[in-house]
């Protein structure tokens, strides 16, 4: 074999070889940096070199990222730079509008919250009144519900769930770790009279969690 065709055979070899781990690194660093929006798995394997890992190079620089003033978090199946925790008081500006939901949508994504998937029949029975529209049309505009499957039940209705957007805003992995009544608070979706449907969360104030089960009690 001639010099040239072993340096021809050496170049194909190399269209093939995913780049090293560190590259892989940069690169994922760099279109998560650019993202607006948390990015999957699935859409970093589109981007990167055939033969990449997206998933073992966000492993690596998730724990690069450790104690660094930015965090690389997971949003439900995706991935995205965020402010440490302990730091977002420093984001914070002096003047904060706030923007409250009323009571019905509090506890309209309440409900869809804690018992996702549910239809709109399910959440007025538990509500115990009729849903208006424009309450379901609220939080889907602010893009925290958005439909779900439909059940293969009579009628086929049509279920609500929460959002990465939701999930997002509240810094949560995924929907088994739900805000508390403080978080929403602090958020701005609670005056200082819990709703009735979040009543019977009150003595898990100090835990900063609300029970699934006990929620929406009389």
């Amino acid at each position: 074999m001639s010099e040239d065709e072993a340096e021809e055979g050496d170049d194909e070899r190399s269209l093939f070889e995913a780049p090293p781990m560190a590259e892989q690194e940069r690169m994922v660093e760099a279109v998560l940096f650019a993202s607006a929006e948390p990015v999957s798995v699935a859409e970093l394997e589109g981007r990167l070199p055939h033969g990449s890992d997206p998933a073992e190079a966000l492993a690596h620089l998730r724990r690069r990222y450790e104690g660094r003033g930015v965090a690389l978090v997971k949003v439900g199946d995706a991935y995205a730079f965020r402010t440490a925790p302990d730091l977002g008081h420093l984001m914070r500006r002096e003047t904060v509008e706030t923007r409250k939901l009323s009571r019905a949508a509090i506890e309209t994504l309440a409900i869809v919250a804690y018992h996702q998937p549910v239809t709109r029949a399910e959440i007025e029975e538990i509500r115990g009144v009729a849903v208006s529209r424009g309450t379901v049309d609220q939080l889907m505009e602010m893009e925290w519900i958005r439909l779900g499957r439909r059940r293969m039940t009579p009628g086929r209705p049509v279920t609500f769930v929460v959002t990465e957007t939701f999930l997002d805003h509240f810094g949560l992995e995924s929907a088994r770790d739900l805000p508390g009544i403080k978080e929403l608070r602090a958020a701005g979706l609670l005056d200082s009279r819990p709703a009735p449907g979040l009543a019977a969360a009150k003595d898990d104030e100090d835990d900063g969690q609300i029970g699934q089960s006990e929620l929406f009690e009389d």
